[in-house]
């Protein structure tokens, strides 16, 4: 619609419209859109042409986001409809009972304060790391070690397990985890070059709903720009994800 068709609506139609409202929100949306910007089918198909013969490169999602003042963090995790790890080591800081619970849910490491020790001395290697509230004070003590790697547990990442042990190890080995950069912007991995067109925007569509929910007011309002990537491929804007 050009501007003048909308100044023949503005004629026509009452200033209280609710139909003249709608047409200037939408020739609004329609100046703000990026005209560069392509569908997410679209979008991966560009890095699906970049990545031939090369199944197992990553697709990077890199979302801008933008929160309200005052905020939490934006972070999450959510379980992709199919997995781009097929193996994630999961360690747990638990005794007794739960960490006999931790183990047989499938964790791979169990252990109290000589796993502390151990991970102390690097002779593990983990993905992940859940602790019960009886161990933080022990875990607490190489904070400095798993700090810095993300991989501290803390009650606000939801790594600090005081309910069903067993539900959080199968969550947390299925589960990809995301968080925002310093300027709001969530860059995750969310399939592999080899995955089919419908299974990337599965996974796709799952990170982005997860993402949203740390919106406090608009989620719509809450994501500013959305961009896909691969290994070799350049950074497509994406218009509907």
């Amino acid at each position: 619609m050009s501007a003048l068709s909308l100044s023949l609506l503005q004629r026509r139609l009452p200033k209280s419209s609710a139909i003249l409202t709608g047409v200037r929100n939408l020739m609004l949306n329609r100046s703000k859109r990026d005209p560069n910007s392509v569908s997410l089918e679209r979008a991966i198909a560009i890095l699906k042409a970049y990545e031939v013969g090369q199944p197992k490169r990553t697709v990077e999602l890199h979302v801008h986001c933008v929160p309200e003042k005052g905020q939490l963090p934006i972070r999450g995790s959510c379980v992709l409809p199919l997995p781009i790890k097929s193996e994630i080591k999961l360690l747990v800081f638990a005794e007794d009972e739960k960490a006999d619970a931790a183990e047989d849910a499938g964790a791979d490491y169990v252990g109290g304060e000589e796993l502390v020790n151990s991970v102390r001395e690097g002779k593990v290697t983990f993905d992940k790391c859940l602790s019960t509230p009886e161990m933080l004070p022990k875990v607490a003590k190489i904070a400095r070690l798993l700090g810095p790697k993300g991989l501290m547990p803390t009650i606000n990442k939801g790594t600090v397990i005081s309910g069903d042990i067993a539900e959080a190890v199968k969550f947390a080995k299925n589960s990809l985890d995301f968080k925002a950069d310093k300027v709001n912007i969530v860059h995750t991995g969310v399939a592999k070059t080899g995955f089919s067109v419908e299974e990337i925007i599965k996974n796709v569509t799952a990170v982005m709903y997860a993402i949203r929910e740390n919106a406090q007011a608009s989620p719509k309002k809450f994501v500013r720009r959305v961009y896909i990537s691969s290994t070799r491929g350049p950074g497509v804007h994406v218009a509907d994800a």
